[in-house]
C-alpha cells in the first residue's frame, strides 16, 4: 500500500459540509386579522380575551395593534408612557417588530402596541410602492427559529376599510370577523366580504375568512336570536358556535387594564372566550388535515 492509498480519519471537507444537518425552517406563525370596519362589535375585546385564552391553553401569541386608538394596548394594562417604539414605528420603516413587542401581565402573551401617530401612516407611506405589505414583511421576521417562537398572531384591526386594515389583511392567513347582534348586522359583512374578494384578487390570494362570531348576544332578545339565525343561514359553517354573551364583566375589565379571563375567570364571558379558542384551534387542525 502506498502513502496515497493511507486512508485518512478525517473526510474530506466537501464531504463534511455534504452531510451537515440542514437547519430547521423558521415556523410562522398562524395570522389572524380581527376585523370588520363597523365600530362598537367586539374587535379590540375579542383580540385581547381570545389572545388570552389561547396562551391559557397552551399557544404563544402576539397580538398587534393597529388600532390609532390604541384600546387593545390599555385594555392589556400598558401604560402609554411604555409605548416608546410602536406599531407606527413599524409600519414607516423606523423599527423592527421585534421592538415594539412588550410583555403583558398574561404569560405567553405580548403585545406590539399602538399610540395616535397611526392615523397618520397613510400621509407617511401612501405613495410607497410596498405601502399594502409592511405588516406583512414586519410579521416574516418575528420568528427565528427560537422557543419563543410565536405561534398566533391576533391584528386589531380600526374601525375601517383604510391602509391599515388592507395591512392587515394582506399579512393575514384569514379574517376573524366579531359580529355584533344587531339589526344592521348582515349589511356590514356583505361590505366586508367584497372588501376581503377584493384584497385576495389584488394582494393576498390566500386570505380567507377563518370564522364569523357572534358577539354582544343576548339570548333573551328575539332580535338578538333572530339576526344570530340570519347569519348563520347567510354564511352556514363560517360562523362559529360559540357566541359571546353580553356580559358586564366583559365590559369592566378593560378599565382594571386586564382581560376578563384575569379579571373574573368564571364569568360567562370568560368561558364564552376559552370555548372560542378551543374553536378556532379545531378549525385550524381541520385545515391542516385538508
Amino acid at each position: 500500500m502506498t502513502d496515497t492509498d493511507t486512508p485518512t480519519d478525517q473526510a474530506p471537507e466537501a464531504e463534511v459540509i455534504a452531510f451537515a444537518p440542514k437547519p430547521e425552517p423558521v415556523r410562522q406563525p398562524r395570522v389572524l386579522s380581527i376585523a370588520n370596519q363597523k365600530g362598537g362589535v367586539g374587535k379590540t375585546t375579542t383580540a385581547i380575551n381570545l389572545g388570552t385564552a389561547l396562551a391559557a391553553i397552551g399557544e404563544k401569541v402576539l397580538i398587534v395593534d393597529l388600532d390609532p386608538q390604541g384600546n387593545a394596548s390599555t385594555g392589556l394594562g400598558i401604560d402609554r408612557r411604555d409605548r416608546r417604539c410602536s406599531t407606527y414605528d413599524v409600519l414607516t420603516g423606523e423599527a423592527p417588530m421585534r421592538d415594539a413587542i412588550l410583555e403583558t401581565v398574561v404569560p405567553r402573551l405580548h403585545i406590539a402596541s399602538s399610540t395616535l401617530d397611526l392615523s397618520g401612516l397613510e400621509l407617511e407611506i401612501g405613495t410607497a410602492r410596498d405601502r399594502a405589505f409592511r405588516l406583512r414583511t414586519a410579521l416574516a421576521a418575528v420568528n427565528n427559529g427560537g422557543s419563543n417562537d410565536y405561534t398566533y398572531v391576533l391584528v386589531d384591526c380600526p374601525p375601517s376599510l383604510n391602509l391599515l386594515t388592507v395591512n392587515a389583511m394582506a399579512a393575514a392567513n384569514a379574517i376573524l370577523v366579531p359580529l355584533q347582534c344587531e339589526f344592521f348586522a348582515l349589511e356590514g359583512l356583505s361590505q366586508l366580504i367584497k372588501t376581503v374578494e377584493q384584497v385576495r384578487t389584488t394582494l393576498n390570494p390566500g386570505l380567507t375568512i377563518h370564522g364569523i362570531v357572534l358577539t354582544m348576544h343576548d339570548s333573551r332578545n328575539n332580535l338578538s336570536n333572530q339576526v344570530a339565525a340570519d347569519v348563520r343561514e347567510f354564511m352556514g359553517r363560517k360562523v362559529y358556535e360559540t357566541m359571546i354573551p353580553r356580559n358586564v364583566r366583559i365590559s369592566e375589565a378593560p378599565s382594571y387594564g386586564k382581560p376578563v379571563l384575569v379579571y373574573d375567570l368564571k364569568c360567562v364571558g370568560s368561558e364564552a372566550y376559552l370555548r372560542l379558542a378551543t374553536e378556532v384551534i379545531q378549525r385550524e387542525k381541520e385545515l391542516k388535515a385538508g
